[in-house]
C-alpha cells in the first residue's frame, strides 16, 4: 500500500465520520428510509466523496442489504441499523450503526453492548495479528451473555473499488491464520438474541457487477455502459440508475441479472426473526493501525 493510497483510506474514513455524526443527528423515529437515505448520500457528495455502496437501512430482524426504492413508504423504526460506505477514488470507509428508535428503549442494552465488543476486538489488534485474534476476542467477550454473532455475517478486507475483497473476518471463534499487515479490513459483528444465522429473503435493490457481457438489446448494453463508467466493481441501486431516465430499466437490469452479469443482492434476515444490531468500524494496518472511521 503506497502512502498516497493510504491517506485516500484515512480521508474517506474522516468522510464517514462525519456522515455517521449528521446521520445519528438527524434520524428519527416514523421518517422515511428513502428520506434519510438521499439526506446521506448528499452528505457524502457534499463533502467531496462517492457512496461506496447505496445506504443500508434494516429494520430489526432484518439484519443487512435493505435500501429504500424511490416509492418505498417504510418509515424507520425499532432497532434501525445504518451501514455506510464512502469512496475517495476508490479507497473505501465502512462504518455502520445502531439506533434505537423504540419508545421504551429496549434495545438500547444490545447496541452499547455490539459497541463495546467491537471495541474489544479494536483493542486486540497489532501489526502482524492474525485474523483468528478477532473472533477468539469476541466469543470470550460474549461467553456469559444473553446475546449472541450473526455467524454467518463477517467482516471483510477492503481494496480499490471493492467492497468485499477476498478475506472474511469471522466474528467467532477460528483458525484464521493469515496475517494482517499492510492491509484495510472492515470489522462489523452483528448481534441477536436470536438463533445468529440469517437466511436469504426477498430480492433487494442493490446489485453490483460481477462479470462482463454484451446484452444484445440496446437498452441493456446503455444501462450497463453506465454501470462500468460510474460505479465499477462498487454496488450500486436501482434509485441511482432511475435518475438517469432508462426507457426500460427493469427489463434490463432483469436482462443483465438473468445474463450474470450483474448480482441482485437478497435481504438478510435473522432465522429465528429476533432483532439484529450491527457496529462497524474499518482499520487499515501499514506503519500502524489506523482506525479511520473512529
Amino acid at each position: 500500500m503506497e502512502e498516497e493510497q493510504l491517506q485516500k483510506y484515512v480521508e474517506a474514513g474522516k468522510i464517514a465520520k462525519k456522515v455517521v455524526d449528521y446521520a445519528r443527528g438527524f434520524i428519527k423515529k416514523d421518517m422515511l428510509l428513502i428520506d434519510i437515505a438521499n439526506k446521506i448520500d448528499e452528505k457524502i457528495f457534499e463533502l467531496g466523496a462517492e457512496p461506496a455502496f447505496p445506504v443500508n437501512l434494516s429494520i430489526n430482524e432484518i439484519a443487512a442489504h435493505y435500501t429504500p426504492g424511490t416509492s418505498d413508504e417504510t418509515k424507520a423504526e425499532g432497532l434501525l441499523k445504518v451501514d455506510i460506505g464512502v469512496d475517495i477514488e476508490g479507497f473505501i470507509a465502512d462504518t455502520a450503526f445502531s439506533l434505537d428508535l423504540t419508545e421504551d428503549g429496549r434495545f438500547k442494552e444490545m447496541i452499547k453492548e455490539n459497541e463495546r465488543i467491537l471495541e474489544v476486538a479494536l483493542s486486540e489488534l497489532k501489526i502482524g495479528s492474525k485474523v483468528s485474534v478477532i473472533g477468539k476476542a469476541i466469543t470470550k467477550e460474549l461467553e456469559n451473555s444473553e446475546y449472541r454473532v450473526i455467524k454467518n455475517l463477517s467482516g471483510h478486507s477492503l481494496d480499490e473499488y471493492e467492497v468485499h475483497a477476498g478475506l472474511t473476518i469471522s466474528n467467532y471463534e477460528n483458525e484464521n491464520s493469515f496475517e494482517l499487515k499492510d492491509i484495510a479490513i472492515a470489522i462489523e459483528p452483528f448481534l441477536t438474541k436470536g438463533k445468529g444465522e440469517i437466511y436469504e429473503g426477498k430480492l433487494s435493490e442493490i446489485y453490483v457487477l460481477q462479470k462482463e457481457g454484451r446484452p444484445r438489446d440496446r437498452e441493456s448494453r446503455a444501462v450497463l455502459e453506465f454501470i462500468q463508467e460510474n460505479f465499477s466493481t462498487k454496488p450500486f441501486c436501482k434509485r441511482w440508475l432511475e435518475e438517469e431516465k432508462f426507457h426500460m430499466l427493469n427489463f434490463a437490469l432483469r436482462t443483465l441479472v438473468k445474463e450474470g452479469i450483474l448480482h441482485n443482492f437478497p435481504v438478510l434476515i435473522e432465522e429465528s426473526k429476533q432483532p439484529v444490531s450491527q457496529a462497524e468500524h474499518t482499520v487499515i494496518f501499514k506503519d500502524k493501525i489506523y482506525i479511520t472511521t473512529k
